[in-house]
């Protein structure tokens, strides 16, 4: 049996252009992995078998048929005589903004490559995950990145230390595509990502926490705030828990607060819970390695 952990992750910038052609948007992201993860655990099956069970507080969100993609990054990679048994213990948010989705396809392709002797590198299995979903290669590759074009194109950025964060999870989902939908009501016309900002990646470099608080930015955060409009009072529970800035996680609805130090974070947990619309809430830090073998 083969286990391997698989981080979520938080969009310290995400910057966006309007939308292409081919129905994606142009993207310039920095990416964090921070220490929540999904497990997924494999073994062998007869030829042609391929099985999924989930457990974890919204394991009935997860579909556990070939629409998964965990089960399409093992068929991906599956040869003759290949079939897998997988089973994945969620802690990352279903449709939460923090790719639980793609940590268990890019769990899946490390899982599948050792269990079945394969031998592929690192990079042929990025390669292999820019086939599965946009956020499915920074998964495999972990730490703190920027991802450009579909945000799949990553070059690793340079983080000093170890930032700490207060994640609010929702008590309900909030859908990426209707989130990029309300983006392109508000920012109608043809325009490219701007840049991230270079505020962001020097304070990663210099591990300056409250030069981070001040450059995070995030071009979705408005849209999934008018989607779902109690974000907007959860993250003015900032100065309440002593954040040092609030942030929506990617499309949303997790909701990311940065705090000064880890003891800080934990406090921040408790404040969390009792507010109304979070379903938990956890203290977290970044960066992590990607998706790995334990």
């Amino acid at each position: 049996m083969i286990r391997v952990e698989a981080p979520g992750k938080l969009n310290l910038a995400l910057r966006v252009g309007s939308k292409r052609m081919d129905g994606y948007h142009p993207l310039n992201i920095v990416f964090q992995a921070v220490s929540v993860y999904d497990v997924l655990e494999a073994e062998n099956a007869p030829e042609g078998v391929f099985e999924l069970s989930v457990s974890g507080p919204q394991a009935h969100l997860v579909p556990t048929d070939d629409s998964n993609l965990a089960i399409k990054a093992a068929r991906l990679l599956a040869g003759p005589g290949h079939g897998v048994r997988m089973r994945i213990a969620k802690e990352i948010p279903v449709t939460g903004g923090m790719a639980g989705g793609s940590a268990d396809a890019a769990a899946a392709l490390v899982a599948c490559n050792e269990l079945w002797g394969l031998g592929l590198g690192h990079l042929e299995l990025l390669s292999l995950g820019k086939e599965l979903g946009a956020d499915v290669p920074f998964v495999v590759f972990g730490g703190t990145a920027l991802g450009v074009d579909r945000g799949d194109e990553l070059t690793e950025v340079p983080s000093r230390g170890r930032f700490h964060w207060a994640l609010a999870f929702s008590d309900s989902e909030l859908s990426t595509p209707a989130v990029f939908s309300e983006f392109d009501s508000l920012c109608p016309g043809s325009f490219e990502p701007p840049a991230v900002p270079q505020a962001l990646l020097d304070a990663l470099a210099a591990g300056d926490v409250y030069a981070l608080a001040d450059a995070l930015q995030n071009d979705l955060q408005e849209s999934a705030l008018r989607l779902k409009p109690n974000l907007r009072s959860l993250m003015e529970s900032r100065k309440l828990i002593g954040a040092l800035a609030a942030l929506v996680s990617g499309s949303g609805p997790t909701v990311a607060f940065l705090m000064r130090d880890e003891d800080a974070a934990q406090r921040a947990v408790t404040g969390l819970r009792a507010l109304p619309g979070v379903r938990d809430a956890m203290a977290v830090y970044g960066p992590v390695a990607g998706a790995e073998i334990v």
